[in-house]
């Protein structure tokens, strides 16, 4: 059995080759894009607060093209597990290129 880190790593790894979301794209999402998205997943599907004009989550950064919910609650959960690691390491570059005072 898989552990959800590894999971975690197997979904990012994904969403990297098949999807073509490298770190160069994740740059450009600022304003917490990333992070916004990972939270849709991570809610349950009782507690997502639908947008019905758009038929998603009123937080869903993006065009509704994106959504992709699961019907398995766990594949919800690592999505969003995958999308929080993106943003920490888009953090992380981000940091990484301010100068030091």
């Amino acid at each position: 059995m898989k552990t959800g880190v590894e999971l975690i790593a197997e979904e990012r790894q994904r969403q990297i080759e098949v999807e073509g979301w490298v770190p160069e794209h994740d740059d450009g999402h600022q304003n917490g894009q990333l992070a916004n998205a990972a939270g849709c997943y991570a809610l349950s599907p009782e507690n997502r607060h639908y947008d019905y004009g758009r038929n998603t989550p009123y937080a869903w950064p993006w065009n509704i093209v994106y959504w992709k919910p699961s019907p398995n609650r766990k594949s919800d959960l690592i999505k969003a597990g995958a999308l929080i690691a993106a943003e920490l390491d888009r953090l992380n570059r981000l940091e990484f290129q301010q100068p030091k005072t």
